[in-house]
C-alpha cells in the first residue's frame, strides 16, 4: 500500500482536536498500522457461537471483543489475501465483513421488530443488513442510495444475507425525503451515515491524506446539513435519528448537529449505555474555531483509531421532542 504524508494543516487540526502532544503522536503512529479484520455474524442465518466454532475448525483465530455482542468477531489469524471474502461462510451470508466502528451506529439506533426504519445512504448494505438482523426480518426498512452501481452491490448483499424486510429505492437523499414527506411517511428510526471526507479511515485508505483539504470539508458540511435536514420532518415525535460519519472534522460532525438542533425541536441524548462497555469513547467537542456548540453535544461520541485499534468515527443520536 502506497504511503502518503498528512498535510501540515491536517496535523495542526488534529493537534487542536486532541490537545495533547503524546495523544497526537499516538494518533499518527497508529495511522501507519494495518487495521484489524473484523466480521459481524449474520444472525438471520446462523448463531454467533456456531459460526465461531465452524470458523475455528478451519484454523481461524477469532476473538469476541464485546461481551454483550457475540456477533462481533475480530479475526486475529493471518489469512491469505481475499480469504475472508472467498470463504464459503461469507458466500452463504453467514457473516458480513465490516469494520467494528461501522457497526456502532446500529447498536445505538437499536431498531427492533415492527420498527419503520429509513437508511438514507445505505450502500453497500453493512448497516442495512445489520438492521434487518436486529429486527429479525420484521418491520420495514427503506434502504436508499443514488448510484445504480452501488444499488446493485446493496441488493446483492441483501440477497446474500437473507434480508426480506427491505425496500430498496434509488434517489438522491433529499429528493427521496421530499417524496416521502409528500406521501406523509413517518419513521420511528432514521439513520444518516453521511458521505464524508473519511478522516477516520486513513489506516485503510491513506490516500485520504492526499485528497484532504479544508475546502473539501466546507463543501461536504454544506451537503451534509442539507441531507440531514431533509429527513427530520419524516421522524415521528419521540422517534430517534442517528447521524454518523467516519471523519473527525467538526465541520462535518458537531457543526452539522448544531445546525439541526438550531433548526428543529430535537434533543441530543446520551448513547454510552448503548455502546459496548469495553469501548473507549470521547465526547463531542464543545467549541471549534471560535464557535461554541450546544452543551448536550457532549453526549455525541468520537472514536479515534489509537484508542480502540479501530477506524475513526463520530456518532450522535437525537430524538424529536413529543408535541405538547
Amino acid at each position: 500500500m502506497q504511503k502518503y504524508a498528512p498535510k501540515q494543516r491536517f496535523v495542526e487540526r488534529m493537534k487542536l482536536l486532541l490537545n495533547d502532544e503524546d495523544d497526537v503522536k499516538k494518533f499518527f503512529s497508529a495511522a501507519e498500522t494495518i487495521p484489524r479484520k473484523s466480521i459481524r455474524v449474520n444472525t438471520l442465518k446462523i448463531d454467533p457461537f456456531a459460526l465461531q466454532k465452524r470458523l475455528e475448525q478451519k484454523g481461524w483465530v477469532l476473538r469476541q471483543p464485546f461481551t454483550a455482542h457475540p456477533e462481533i468477531l475480530i479475526v486475529e489469524s493471518e489469512l491469505v489475501p481475499g480469504e475472508l471474502g472467498r470463504s464459503i461462510e461469507h458466500l452463504l451470508g453467514y457473516f458480513y465483513i465490516q469494520e467494528i466502528t461501522s457497526m456502532l451506529p446500529l447498536l445505538v439506533l437499536a431498531p427492533r421488530e415492527g420498527d419503520f426504519f429509513l437508511d438514507l445512504c445505505a450502500s453497500p448494505g453493512s448497516k442495512t443488513t445489520q438492521a434487518a438482523a436486529l429486527m429479525h426480518n420484521r418491520g420495514t426498512i427503506i434502504a436508499n442510495d443514488v448510484s445504480m452501481g452501488r444499488i446493485s452491490i446493496l441488493i446483492a448483499n441483501l440477497e446474500r444475507c437473507g434480508v426480506s424486510n427491505t425496500i430498496v429505492t434509488r434517489h438522491g437523499g433529499i429528493e427521496l425525503a421530499e417524496k416521502l414527506q409528500k406521501q406523509e411517511f413517518v419513521f420511528n428510526k432514521i439513520l444518516v451515515d453521511a458521505p464524508c471526507s473519511g478522516e477516520g479511515n486513513i489506516r485503510s485508505s491513506p490516500r485520504t491524506y492526499l485528497e484532504w483539504s479544508e475546502g473539501l470539508l466546507g463543501a461536504l458540511s454544506r451537503k451534509q446539513k442539507k441531507l440531514a435536514r431533509s429527513v427530520v420532518p419524516l421522524l415521528r415525535h419521540d422517534g430517534e435519528f442517528v447521524y454518523s460519519t467516519c471523519t473527525h472534522a467538526p465541520e462535518e460532525n458537531e457543526e452539522v448537529v448544531q445546525f439541526l438542533v438550531d433548526t428543529f425541536d430535537l434533543e441530543i441524548f446520551d448513547i454510552r449505555d448503548r455502546l459496548p462497555e469495553e469501548l473507549k469513547t470521547r465526547p463531542g467537542i464543545s467549541s471549534w474555531q471560535g464557535r461554541s456548540f450546544h452543551p448536550s453535544l457532549k453526549h455525541a461520541v468520537r472514536l479515534y483509531h489509537h484508542d480502540n485499534n479501530s477506524e475513526g468515527f463520530f456518532i450522535c443520536a437525537m430524538r424529536k421532542k413529543r408535541q405538547s
